[in-house]
């Protein structure tokens, strides 16, 4: 018997857009890992008004890659989308450190969520056109770990910092600037986008015509998508959950560390399975894991069960992310979607609103044992939705 043929090595640029993420998110983890702590202790801002502020941020970004999906797919462009939405984020990381109030972390926050609109979809609609189809699993699942890899040395260098510089946050969100404007330049330098075919004709996404071509499996991907959202609230709970357990202030971010460390080694091992095995029972699965995490940390009381709950959440994004992302691109048409993912990520981030809200206003009237409760409860309600869905 002749031995099997080794795999393809995944294209560079899919590898180059990985290290892109990774830039930004090192930028925006060393910022949002102390922000909860900053709005509540140094602002002076409401745990709900912490969740009504994580929900619109979110959602916002969200929502507006539908906007920035379309045009991709209209253009027939995803690379100038892309360095527009990395170039805002850039551009807002110094408010942060200058901001005085509620007003401009509302402004810093939002404005650096639009720039996540921006290139959200325009950016998986390019690693789904790079990608080859065989091996659109393990391609989502390498940029979802390498962007990982950036989400826990951000609080890593956070936590480094805040001991080196006694809780000077402003001083650790200036740092930040770095490793966002190295981004851009990586994005501009490193990746080379896919030509459009010669003579393609430049047609509306969102008319009736195209919609109607986006088929039933795909909008059932959405609205797993949707509630998955839903189950899995703003992770700046995470961080006020630690804080309430003794961390101390400077170690807190070390959470984040703990559930991107987890995530970024388990997303490209299950990207790979996922296109091997029934992306249903993966989900399934993440779901199980998740509503598990939820009750070790509504229960939790000490350091140790916090740091499980938070692996735990960990390995569910990491048998989830890009897996879902996989499914849209695999039930989507080539030349929408963008579209495809714009619309994906409306109804998540619609979700996501709604899931922050109601997650801090819980927190803040019974407590966060039932913030954790709600979320294992929506968690089971998606297991259900993905058993009576067989197949």
């Amino acid at each position: 018997m002749n031995p099997a043929a080794p795999r393809p090595s995944l294209p560079s640029g899919i590898w180059v857009l990985g290290f892109v993420s990774l830039l930004m998110d090192i930028s925006s983890e060393m910022i949002h890992a102390l922000l909860p702590l900053f709005m509540v202790g140094t602002l002076g801002m409401s745990v709900a008004l912490v969740g009504l502020l994580e929900g619109l941020a979110e959602a916002t970004a969200l929502i507006l890659k539908v906007f920035s999906g379309v045009i991709s797919d209209w253009f027939g462009k995803r690379k100038p989308l892309a360095v527009l939405g990395y170039g805002l984020g850039a551009a807002t990381k110094p408010l942060f450190a200058l901001a005085t109030g509620p007003g401009m972390i509302f402004t810093a926050r939002l404005l650096d969520r639009v720039g996540k609109g921006i290139r959200g979809a325009p950016r998986d609609a390019l690693v789904a056109d790079i990608a080859p189809p065989e091996q659109r699993g393990a391609a989502f699942g390498l940029r979802q770990s390498l962007d990982t890899v950036g989400a826990f040395l951000g609080p890593l260098l956070a936590v480094g910092l805040m001991l080196v510089w006694a809780n000077d946050f402003r001083a650790v969100f200036a740092v930040a600037i770095i490793p966002a404007v190295l981004c851009v330049l990586l994005l501009v330098l490193g990746v080379q986008e896919p030509e459009r075919p010669a003579g393609a004709p430049r047609v509306n996404p969102i008319s009736r015509t195209n919609l109607k071509r986006l088929p039933r499996a795909y909008w059932w991907v959405v609205g797993v998508g949707a509630v998955f959202t839903l189950a899995r609230f703003s992770e700046a709970f995470l961080v006020l959950r630690a804080e309430q357990v003794g961390i101390a202030l400077a170690l807190v971010p070390l959470v984040m560390v703990a559930m991107n460390a987890v995530f970024s080694v388990t997303a490209y091992p299950f990207g790979k399975l996922s296109d091997r095995v029934s992306h249903r029972r993966l989900l399934l699965a993440g779901l199980a894991v998740l509503v598990l995490a939820d009750v070790v940390l509504a229960a939790s009381t000490h350091w140790t069960g916090l740091l499980l709950g938070v692996a735990l959440w960990g390995v569910h994004m990491g048998m989830t992310q890009g897996l879902l992302a996989a499914m849209v691109a695999d039930t989507a048409p080539a030349d929408l979607r963008g579209t495809a993912y714009g619309f994906f990520n409306l109804m998540s981030g619609l979700a996501m609103l709604a899931a922050s809200v109601v997650a801090g206003l819980l927190w803040q009237y019974w407590g966060p044992a039932w913030t954790f409760g709600a979320g294992a409860m929506f968690s089971a309600v998606a297991m259900a939705a993905l058993l009576w869905r067989r197949g």
